[in-house]
């Protein structure tokens, strides 16, 4: 009998995935200028490096939500990758905590990242992603454009902006024909 695909994970590598990567205790990080370009730039490498097509994402406060696929699903574990980049960021994020004067919630920061990796037998110091993505794979036109409104939307529901594109840190922006900061690979 063949096994059954665990839920909320990257089992197709053809697949096209909703993926949101939270902060631990959905801690409000991405407030500094900083942090968010350390994510940007990780995003943005991986695309030209490690084989990942991000179709839209939209990054918040504690969390960002993405959709994503392989460009080669014969080459580019789409999981591996989204794993590296979490691995990534996590560090140089963590790293610009630790290293500057001008983060006032630094020893608060730390000692969340310190409890969470406490009771993850795979982290030694510091946990600051969530381990689950909730990957959910898109697979239906509908389902594909509810998600992308929903990722669009997000800065809108939060008040940051009145319109989607006006968001600097949204794939909205491509997708109304302005320049965004990451290569996108349009959902057509």
């Amino acid at each position: 009998m063949p096994k059954e695909p665990r839920p909320y994970h990257m089992h197709n590598p053809e697949g096209m995935y909703f993926v949101t990567c939270t902060v631990v205790f959905w801690l409000d990080v991405f407030i500094r200028a900083k942090y968010k370009e350390v994510f940007v730039e990780s995003l943005k490498f991986c695309c030209q490096h490690k084989g990942l097509q991000v179709h839209a994402w939209c990054l918040m406060t504690s969390h960002a939500h993405l959709i994503l696929s392989a460009k080669d699903p014969e080459t580019t574990n789409l999981a591996g990758v989204l794993r590296d980049f979490k691995k990534y960021t996590a560090q140089q994020i963590i790293r610009e905590i630790e290293s500057t004067l001008l983060e006032s919630r630094r020893d608060w920061l730390l000692d969340k990242f310190e409890f969470a990796a406490k009771s993850n037998s795979r982290n030694t110091t510091y946990q600051f992603w969530q381990q689950n993505n909730h990957a959910l794979e898109l697979t239906s036109n509908n389902f594909m454009d509810q998600k992308l409104q929903y990722i669009h939307e997000n800065s809108v529901k939060e008040g940051w902006v009145e319109e989607p594109e006006h968001y600097l840190y949204s794939s909205a922006r491509d997708y109304a024909g302005l320049n965004g900061l990451v290569p996108i690979t349009f959902i057509e």
